[in-house]
Protein backbone atom coordinates (compact mmCIF):
# COMPACT_ATOMS: atom_id res chain seq x y z
CA UNK A 1 0.00 0.00 0.00
CA UNK A 2 1.12 3.39 -0.82
CA UNK A 3 1.49 6.10 1.84
CA UNK A 4 -0.21 9.28 1.80
CA UNK A 5 -0.15 12.46 4.03
CA UNK A 6 -2.81 14.94 4.58
CA UNK A 7 -1.69 17.91 6.14
CA UNK A 8 -3.30 21.46 7.28
CA UNK A 9 -2.35 24.62 7.18
CA UNK A 10 -2.65 24.54 11.66
CA UNK A 11 0.86 22.79 10.99
CA UNK A 12 -0.82 19.30 11.79
CA UNK A 13 -0.57 16.42 9.31
CA UNK A 14 -1.70 12.65 9.23
CA UNK A 15 0.07 9.54 7.46
CA UNK A 16 -2.44 7.39 6.17
CA UNK A 17 -2.54 5.19 2.28
CA UNK A 18 -3.70 6.38 -0.90
CA UNK A 19 -6.59 5.06 -2.53
CA UNK A 20 -7.93 6.64 -5.86
CA UNK A 21 -5.38 8.67 -7.72
CA UNK A 22 -1.77 9.46 -7.12
CA UNK A 23 -0.78 12.87 -6.99
CA UNK A 24 -1.54 16.37 -5.05
CA UNK A 25 -4.35 17.92 -4.37
CA UNK A 26 -5.44 20.73 -2.47
CA UNK A 27 -8.70 22.52 -1.18
CA UNK A 28 -10.77 23.48 2.47
CA UNK A 29 -11.23 20.76 4.66
CA UNK A 30 -14.82 19.98 5.74
CA UNK A 31 -16.51 16.70 6.84
CA UNK A 32 -19.74 15.35 6.05
CA UNK A 33 -21.98 13.19 8.83
CA UNK A 34 -23.77 10.73 6.59
CA UNK A 35 -23.52 7.01 7.02
CA UNK A 36 -24.34 6.55 3.67
CA UNK A 37 -24.50 8.60 -0.23
CA UNK A 38 -20.84 8.85 -0.60
CA UNK A 39 -20.97 8.78 -3.95
CA UNK A 40 -23.91 11.63 -4.24
CA UNK A 41 -21.46 13.69 -1.93
CA UNK A 42 -18.62 13.14 -4.42
CA UNK A 43 -20.77 13.94 -7.44
CA UNK A 44 -22.23 17.45 -5.69
CA UNK A 45 -21.15 20.39 -7.24
CA UNK A 46 -21.29 22.44 -4.12
CA UNK A 47 -18.20 20.47 -3.17
CA UNK A 48 -16.16 21.86 -5.47
CA UNK A 49 -13.14 23.31 -3.79
CA UNK A 50 -13.18 21.36 -0.73
CA UNK A 51 -11.51 18.12 0.23
CA UNK A 52 -14.55 16.15 2.02
CA UNK A 53 -13.89 13.91 5.13
CA UNK A 54 -16.08 11.06 6.11
CA UNK A 55 -17.30 10.82 9.96
CA UNK A 56 -18.53 7.24 9.06
CA UNK A 57 -15.98 4.98 9.36
CA UNK A 58 -16.46 1.90 6.45
CA UNK A 59 -16.76 3.78 3.35
CA UNK A 60 -16.65 2.01 -0.33
CA UNK A 61 -18.83 -1.32 0.73
CA UNK A 62 -21.56 -0.58 -1.33
CA UNK A 63 -19.42 0.38 -4.14
CA UNK A 64 -20.55 2.74 -6.93
CA UNK A 65 -22.79 3.15 -9.93
CA UNK A 66 -23.61 5.26 -12.70
CA UNK A 67 -27.45 5.83 -11.39
CA UNK A 68 -26.54 8.15 -8.19
CA UNK A 69 -24.80 10.62 -8.84
CA UNK A 70 -25.93 14.34 -9.00
CA UNK A 71 -23.61 15.72 -12.12
CA UNK A 72 -21.29 14.26 -14.52
CA UNK A 73 -18.00 13.88 -12.78
CA UNK A 74 -16.76 13.62 -9.08
CA UNK A 75 -16.32 17.29 -7.42
CA UNK A 76 -14.12 17.11 -4.37
CA UNK A 77 -10.88 17.74 -4.60
CA UNK A 78 -9.98 15.30 -2.78
CA UNK A 79 -11.58 12.55 -0.51
CA UNK A 80 -10.99 11.39 3.35
CA UNK A 81 -12.05 8.12 4.96
CA UNK A 82 -11.01 5.75 8.00
CA UNK A 83 -11.61 2.82 6.46
CA UNK A 84 -11.84 1.59 2.81
CA UNK A 85 -13.91 -1.40 2.54
CA UNK A 86 -11.80 -4.08 0.75
CA UNK A 87 -14.90 -5.63 -0.98
CA UNK A 88 -18.15 -4.13 -2.53
CA UNK A 89 -21.61 -5.49 -2.85
CA UNK A 90 -24.95 -4.40 -4.32
CA UNK A 91 -26.55 -5.44 -7.00
CA UNK A 92 -26.23 -2.23 -8.89
CA UNK A 93 -23.12 -1.85 -8.57
CA UNK A 94 -20.91 -1.66 -11.89
CA UNK A 95 -17.27 -0.86 -10.08
CA UNK A 96 -15.37 -0.07 -6.77
CA UNK A 97 -15.08 3.35 -4.96
CA UNK A 98 -11.13 3.20 -5.70
CA UNK A 99 -11.71 2.62 -9.20
CA UNK A 100 -14.08 5.07 -9.46
CA UNK A 101 -12.11 7.71 -8.07
CA UNK A 102 -8.86 6.33 -9.98
CA UNK A 103 -11.07 7.02 -13.05
CA UNK A 104 -12.37 10.60 -12.46
CA UNK A 105 -8.38 11.82 -11.47
CA UNK A 106 -9.34 12.20 -7.63
CA UNK A 107 -6.91 12.11 -4.70
CA UNK A 108 -7.86 10.08 -1.38
CA UNK A 109 -6.20 8.96 2.07
CA UNK A 110 -7.49 6.31 4.26
CA UNK A 111 -6.19 4.88 7.35
CA UNK A 112 -5.92 8.14 9.24
CA UNK A 113 -7.85 8.95 12.81
CA UNK A 114 -11.15 10.74 10.94
CA UNK A 115 -12.20 11.47 15.02
CA UNK A 116 -8.96 13.65 15.47
CA UNK A 117 -9.04 15.51 12.27
CA UNK A 118 -12.90 15.64 12.58
CA UNK A 119 -12.54 17.42 16.27
CA UNK A 120 -9.43 19.60 15.01
CA UNK A 121 -11.79 21.03 12.44
CA UNK A 122 -15.12 21.60 15.08
CA UNK A 123 -12.49 23.67 17.43
CA UNK A 124 -10.39 25.77 14.74
CA UNK A 125 -13.07 25.99 11.71
CA UNK A 126 -12.38 24.73 8.43
CA UNK A 127 -9.09 24.33 7.39
CA UNK A 128 -7.39 24.54 4.03
CA UNK A 129 -5.43 21.07 3.54
CA UNK A 130 -3.38 19.28 1.04
CA UNK A 131 -3.09 15.30 0.17
CA UNK A 132 -0.03 14.04 -0.90
CA UNK A 133 0.83 10.59 -2.30
CA UNK A 134 4.15 12.19 -3.62
CA UNK A 135 5.75 14.63 -1.22
CA UNK A 136 7.25 13.02 1.86
CA UNK A 137 7.88 15.82 3.99
CA UNK A 138 4.72 16.93 5.78
CA UNK A 139 6.52 20.10 6.79
CA UNK A 140 6.51 21.44 3.06
CA UNK A 141 3.38 20.16 2.90
CA UNK A 142 1.97 22.31 5.79
CA UNK A 143 4.01 25.46 4.15
CA UNK A 144 1.76 23.96 0.68
CA UNK A 145 -1.30 24.10 2.90
CA UNK A 146 -0.85 27.67 3.97
CA UNK A 147 -0.88 28.84 0.42
CA UNK A 148 -4.08 27.27 -0.86
CA UNK A 149 -6.56 30.36 -1.86
CA UNK A 150 -9.23 31.14 0.18
CA UNK A 151 -12.50 29.13 -0.99
CA UNK A 152 -14.08 33.24 -0.70
CA UNK A 153 -12.04 34.06 -3.33
CA UNK A 154 -12.73 31.53 -6.08
CA UNK A 155 -14.96 31.79 -8.70
CA UNK A 156 -16.17 27.97 -8.46
CA UNK A 157 -19.83 28.37 -9.99
CA UNK A 158 -18.09 29.17 -13.31
CA UNK A 159 -16.26 25.56 -13.18
CA UNK A 160 -19.52 23.84 -12.14
CA UNK A 161 -22.49 25.67 -14.30
CA UNK A 162 -23.85 24.18 -17.37
CA UNK A 163 -22.74 25.94 -20.72
CA UNK A 164 -25.69 25.09 -22.39
CA UNK A 165 -29.44 25.59 -22.12
CA UNK A 166 -31.18 21.95 -21.61
CA UNK A 167 -34.63 20.54 -20.82
CA UNK A 168 -34.69 18.06 -17.91
CA UNK A 169 -37.77 15.05 -18.31
CA UNK A 170 -36.10 12.13 -15.66
CA UNK A 171 -38.32 11.84 -12.50
CA UNK A 172 -37.92 9.77 -9.72
CA UNK A 173 -36.13 5.73 -9.43
CA UNK A 174 -38.32 2.99 -10.13
CA UNK A 175 -36.96 -0.26 -9.21
CA UNK A 176 -38.14 -1.50 -12.30
CA UNK A 177 -37.84 0.78 -15.21
CA UNK A 178 -34.84 3.02 -13.41
CA UNK A 179 -35.44 6.86 -13.98
CA UNK A 180 -38.88 7.61 -14.90
CA UNK A 181 -39.42 9.94 -17.95
CA UNK A 182 -42.40 12.45 -17.29
CA UNK A 183 -43.79 14.63 -20.33
CA UNK A 184 -45.53 17.60 -18.23
CA UNK A 185 -46.49 20.83 -19.51
CA UNK A 186 -47.18 23.71 -16.99
CA UNK A 187 -45.68 25.10 -14.77
CA UNK A 188 -42.12 25.38 -17.12
CA UNK A 189 -40.06 26.36 -14.22
CA UNK A 190 -36.51 27.84 -15.59
CA UNK A 191 -33.32 26.19 -13.45
CA UNK A 192 -30.34 28.63 -12.89
CA UNK A 193 -27.46 26.18 -12.66
CA UNK A 194 -24.79 27.83 -10.40
CA UNK A 195 -24.19 23.66 -9.91
CA UNK A 196 -27.38 22.19 -9.73
CA UNK A 197 -27.73 18.71 -8.13
CA UNK A 198 -29.59 16.41 -10.45
CA UNK A 199 -31.92 15.13 -7.37
CA UNK A 200 -33.27 18.45 -7.54
CA UNK A 201 -34.68 18.60 -11.71
CA UNK A 202 -35.81 15.20 -10.48
CA UNK A 203 -38.04 16.11 -7.67
CA UNK A 204 -39.21 19.15 -9.72
CA UNK A 205 -40.16 16.95 -12.83
CA UNK A 206 -41.95 14.16 -10.58
CA UNK A 207 -44.25 16.78 -8.73
CA UNK A 208 -45.10 18.08 -12.31
CA UNK A 209 -43.25 20.47 -13.57
CA UNK A 210 -41.95 21.37 -17.05
CA UNK A 211 -38.12 21.78 -16.02
CA UNK A 212 -35.82 23.92 -18.26
CA UNK A 213 -31.76 24.29 -17.15
CA UNK A 214 -30.18 27.49 -18.46
CA UNK A 215 -26.47 28.91 -17.58
CA UNK A 216 -26.06 31.33 -14.85
CA UNK A 217 -24.90 34.10 -17.16
CA UNK A 218 -26.95 36.19 -19.59
CA UNK A 219 -30.32 34.78 -17.77
CA UNK A 220 -32.13 37.99 -18.81
CA UNK A 221 -32.30 37.05 -22.68
CA UNK A 222 -33.26 33.51 -21.55
CA UNK A 223 -36.15 34.44 -19.82
CA UNK A 224 -37.33 36.62 -22.60
CA UNK A 225 -37.62 34.06 -24.75
CA UNK A 226 -38.38 31.27 -22.78
CA UNK A 227 -40.80 32.86 -20.88
CA UNK A 228 -41.13 30.30 -17.83
CA UNK A 229 -43.67 30.43 -15.30
CA UNK A 230 -41.42 30.42 -12.37
CA UNK A 231 -37.19 30.99 -11.32
CA UNK A 232 -35.40 28.22 -9.57
CA UNK A 233 -32.07 29.34 -8.12
CA UNK A 234 -29.39 26.44 -7.22
CA UNK A 235 -27.65 25.29 -5.37
CA UNK A 236 -23.75 25.60 -5.92
CA UNK A 237 -20.30 26.50 -4.33
CA UNK A 238 -18.34 28.83 -2.69
CA UNK A 239 -19.43 32.49 -1.33
CA UNK A 240 -22.34 33.58 -2.97
CA UNK A 241 -21.27 37.33 -2.67
CA UNK A 242 -19.17 36.84 -5.40
CA UNK A 243 -22.81 35.84 -7.79
CA UNK A 244 -22.78 39.07 -8.25
CA UNK A 245 -25.41 38.66 -11.51
CA UNK A 246 -27.62 36.40 -9.69
CA UNK A 247 -28.09 38.94 -7.02
CA UNK A 248 -29.23 41.51 -9.86
CA UNK A 249 -31.34 38.80 -11.51
CA UNK A 250 -33.71 38.13 -8.29
CA UNK A 251 -33.85 42.18 -7.93
CA UNK A 252 -35.03 42.36 -11.42
CA UNK A 253 -37.65 39.84 -11.53
CA UNK A 254 -38.85 39.62 -7.55
CA UNK A 255 -41.80 41.28 -8.64
CA UNK A 256 -42.77 39.47 -12.36
CA UNK A 257 -41.92 36.25 -11.16
CA UNK A 258 -42.39 33.39 -8.69
CA UNK A 259 -38.94 32.94 -7.73
CA UNK A 260 -37.53 29.36 -4.97
CA UNK A 261 -33.72 28.93 -4.28
CA UNK A 262 -31.84 26.08 -2.18
CA UNK A 263 -28.57 26.40 -0.62
CA UNK A 264 -26.82 28.77 -2.60
CA UNK A 265 -29.58 30.11 -4.43
CA UNK A 266 -31.22 30.78 -0.95
CA UNK A 267 -27.81 32.91 0.40
CA UNK A 268 -28.20 34.75 -3.39
CA UNK A 269 -31.88 35.69 -2.51
CA UNK A 270 -31.05 37.04 0.91
CA UNK A 271 -28.46 39.28 -1.10
CA UNK A 272 -30.90 40.70 -3.59
CA UNK A 273 -33.63 41.53 -0.43
CA UNK A 274 -30.61 43.16 1.91
CA UNK A 275 -29.60 40.44 3.85
CA UNK A 276 -25.83 39.88 4.62
CA UNK A 277 -24.23 36.37 5.07
CA UNK A 278 -21.24 35.16 6.86
CA UNK A 279 -18.89 32.34 6.85
CA UNK A 280 -19.43 29.49 9.23
CA UNK A 281 -17.20 28.44 11.38
CA UNK A 282 -16.89 24.87 10.23
CA UNK A 283 -20.31 24.75 7.95
CA UNK A 284 -22.98 22.33 7.82
CA UNK A 285 -22.30 19.25 5.60
CA UNK A 286 -24.10 15.86 6.56
CA UNK A 287 -27.86 13.97 6.29
CA UNK A 288 -28.88 14.45 10.00
CA UNK A 289 -29.65 18.38 10.80
CA UNK A 290 -33.07 18.83 12.64
CA UNK A 291 -34.69 21.77 11.24
CA UNK A 292 -37.63 23.34 12.90
CA UNK A 293 -40.65 24.61 10.52
CA UNK A 294 -42.09 27.68 12.08
CA UNK A 295 -44.97 27.81 10.79
CA UNK A 296 -46.46 24.54 12.48
CA UNK A 297 -43.95 23.75 14.72
CA UNK A 298 -42.74 20.20 13.22
CA UNK A 299 -39.55 18.68 13.31
CA UNK A 300 -37.99 17.50 9.98
CA UNK A 301 -34.59 15.70 9.45
CA UNK A 302 -32.55 17.47 6.76
CA UNK A 303 -29.43 16.87 4.65
CA UNK A 304 -27.11 20.24 4.45
CA UNK A 305 -23.98 21.32 2.83
CA UNK A 306 -23.42 24.61 2.96
CA UNK A 307 -20.77 27.11 4.58
CA UNK A 308 -22.23 30.44 4.38
CA UNK A 309 -25.60 31.63 6.09
CA UNK A 310 -28.06 34.55 6.06
CA UNK A 311 -28.24 36.71 9.17
CA UNK A 312 -31.83 37.01 9.50
CA UNK A 313 -31.34 40.49 11.62
CA UNK A 314 -30.24 42.02 7.58
CA UNK A 315 -33.67 40.89 6.45
CA UNK A 316 -36.30 42.94 6.16
CA UNK A 317 -40.40 42.25 4.70
CA UNK A 318 -39.83 38.43 4.98
CA UNK A 319 -40.84 36.07 7.44
CA UNK A 320 -38.59 33.48 8.34
CA UNK A 321 -40.42 30.01 8.37
CA UNK A 322 -37.51 27.40 9.45
CA UNK A 323 -34.24 27.61 11.58
CA UNK A 324 -31.57 24.50 12.46
CA UNK A 325 -32.27 23.25 16.27
CA UNK A 326 -28.32 22.88 16.24
CA UNK A 327 -27.11 26.51 16.10
CA UNK A 328 -30.41 28.31 15.39
CA UNK A 329 -29.11 29.60 11.84
CA UNK A 330 -31.20 30.48 9.13
CA UNK A 331 -32.44 27.77 7.05
CA UNK A 332 -35.39 28.99 5.36
CA UNK A 333 -37.64 32.06 4.75
CA UNK A 334 -40.71 33.62 2.88
CA UNK A 335 -41.17 36.69 1.52
CA UNK A 336 -43.88 38.72 2.91
CA UNK A 337 -45.66 39.99 -0.31
CA UNK A 338 -44.29 38.54 -3.04
CA UNK A 339 -44.12 34.87 -4.22
CA UNK A 340 -40.46 34.58 -2.86
CA UNK A 341 -39.24 31.40 -0.83
CA UNK A 342 -36.45 29.32 -0.19
CA UNK A 343 -34.58 27.06 1.99
CA UNK A 344 -30.96 26.65 2.82
CA UNK A 345 -30.93 22.85 3.17
CA UNK A 346 -31.77 20.16 0.92
CA UNK A 347 -35.08 18.74 0.03
CA UNK A 348 -34.38 16.82 -2.30
CA UNK A 349 -31.53 14.91 -1.00
CA UNK A 350 -30.68 11.71 -2.49
CA UNK A 351 -30.32 9.12 -0.64
CA UNK A 352 -32.50 11.16 1.93
CA UNK A 353 -33.88 11.94 4.60
CA UNK A 354 -37.07 12.83 2.45
CA UNK A 355 -38.78 14.64 5.23
CA UNK A 356 -38.68 17.80 3.60
CA UNK A 357 -39.37 16.88 -0.38
CA UNK A 358 -43.05 18.53 -0.02
CA UNK A 359 -41.20 21.81 -0.17
CA UNK A 360 -41.30 21.31 -4.39
CA UNK A 361 -45.13 20.75 -4.62
CA UNK A 362 -45.57 24.21 -2.42
CA UNK A 363 -43.47 25.61 -5.42
CA UNK A 364 -44.88 24.54 -8.10
CA UNK A 365 -48.54 24.67 -6.92
CA UNK A 366 -47.00 28.46 -6.69
CA UNK A 367 -46.06 28.40 -10.12
CA UNK A 368 -49.11 26.87 -11.71
CA UNK A 369 -51.80 29.12 -9.97
CA UNK A 370 -49.58 32.07 -12.03
CA UNK A 371 -49.17 30.50 -15.20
Amino acid sequence: MKKAILALEDGSYFIGYSFGAEGETSGEVVFNTSMTGYQEILTDPSYKGQIVVMTYTQIGNYGVNPEDIESEKVQVNGFVIKELSPIYSNWRAKNSLEEYLKENKVVGIWGIDTRALVKRIREKGALRGVISTVEEDPVKLVEKAKSVPDISNLDLVEKVATREVYYWKEGDWDLVKGYVYKENDRPLIMVVDYGVKRNILRRLTQEGARVVVVPPYEVEEKIEKIKPDALFLSNGPGDPQRVVEGIRLVRKYMEKLPIMGICLGHQIIGLALGGKTYKLKFGHHGGNHPVKDLRDGHIEITAQNHNFAIDPDTLKDVDITHINLLDETLEGFKHKYLPIYCVQYHPEASPGPHDSKGIFKEFIELSGARS
